[in-house]
């Protein structure tokens, strides 16, 4: 179990200093704090439209980070025989695959975290259709560079990684300011609980996704790795549409609802919809998208540390 718990905190905090991460965190904020802006004159939809671009801005850039996050630290310890010095060791490769799965799917649920922050101080910005809270608006894109400028004053002073300590600045400081306006400011004219639900159930589907950008890198290399979770993805979104259907040829029937479990349904997680008709969000559903991902998971767990089992430690390196 040490051995489990030392690859799960060098996993969490090389992906954390992975630079894409930071990038893709810093756009992210951005990108939803300035949903206010882009929905204003909207007559009676801008909390609609905050609350559906937050979410996908959440939800796509956190499958993304898995992916990216996965396919360069594992496949890389693959590629250059990293794997090799581990498991010289007294290092079981169910503890190293196991291990990178912790870690990586942590890294990602803080990224969806922050983000998750940032959702609901949007919500907070957005008044109405005609105006914004300008001062929130400023200061939550003020903490989005002050905490920057905390990665480069611990990277200038100590040598830290610019990248994790910037990550670790902005989940204080955005968390921060989340819980503020929690407190003290106006409730906007949606249920926070249900708020709080949808941006909960973003979480299982990166959870989803970690493991299988982990399970996928241990046994192909970046490129195909991120090919096959972009077509894992995109698939999941329709497969309600390709695979969910009645069909009259039995043989087809079967091989469809064969792919249908097969194939993550990232709709179970997707719940703006119901935000955008005001319908409340049962706690039993969340429960019960919760035990899907939990299942998903770990029989992609189990896949990922079978096949890895017979696979050459090594990986191939290019000539």
């Amino acid at each position: 179990m040490q051995h489990l718990y030392r690859i799960a905190i060098n996993s969490f905090r090389e992906a954390l200093r992975e630079p894409v991460y930071f990038l893709m965190l810093f756009g992210a904020l951005l990108l939803i704090g300035h949903y206010p802006w882009m929905t204003l004159f909207v007559f009676r939809e801008q909390l609609k439209l905050v609350v559906d671009g937050a979410m996908a801005t959440t939800m796509l850039f956190s499958l993304a980070v898995c992916v990216l996050c996965a396919t360069s630290t594992v496949s890389r310890e693959m590629r250059n025989g990293t794997v090799l010095l581990l498991l010289s060791k007294p290092i079981s490769r169910w503890s190293f695959v196991l291990g990178k799965m912790l870690g990586i799917t942590i890294a990602a649920l803080l990224f969806c975290w922050i983000c998750c922050f940032a959702s609901v101080i949007s919500v907070y910005i957005a008044v109405d259709q005609f105006r914004m809270v300008m001062a929130l608006y400023i200061f939550f894109v003020g903490l989005t560079f002050l905490s920057c400028l905390t990665g480069m004053v611990m990277n200038y002073l100590r040598g830290s990684s610019f990248s994790e300590f910037s990550v670790y600045a902005a989940f204080v400081l955005i968390g921060g300011m989340m819980v503020f306006c929690l407190k003290f400011q106006p409730h906007p004219e949606l249920s926070l609980a249900d708020l709080g639900k949808a941006l909960f159930l973003l979480n299982p589907a990166v959870v989803i996704m970690a493991v299988l950008a982990v399970g996928c890198s241990t046994r192909f290399d970046v490129v195909p790795s991120m090919c096959l979770c972009t077509v894992l993805f995109f698939l999941g979104l329709i497969s309600s549409y390709l695979f969910g259907g009645s069909f009259a040829d039995p043989t087809l029937s079967l091989i469809c609802s064969a792919l249908y479990a097969a194939i993550p349904n990232w709709q179970f997680f997707w719940m703006a919809d119901a935000m955008a008709v005001n319908r409340s969000i049962p706690l039993s559903y969340v429960w019960w998208a919760v035990g899907y991902a939990l299942v998903y998971s770990i029989i992609c767990a189990v896949w990922a540390i079978v096949s890895f089992q017979n696979r050459e430690a090594a990986g191939t390196r290019e000539n």
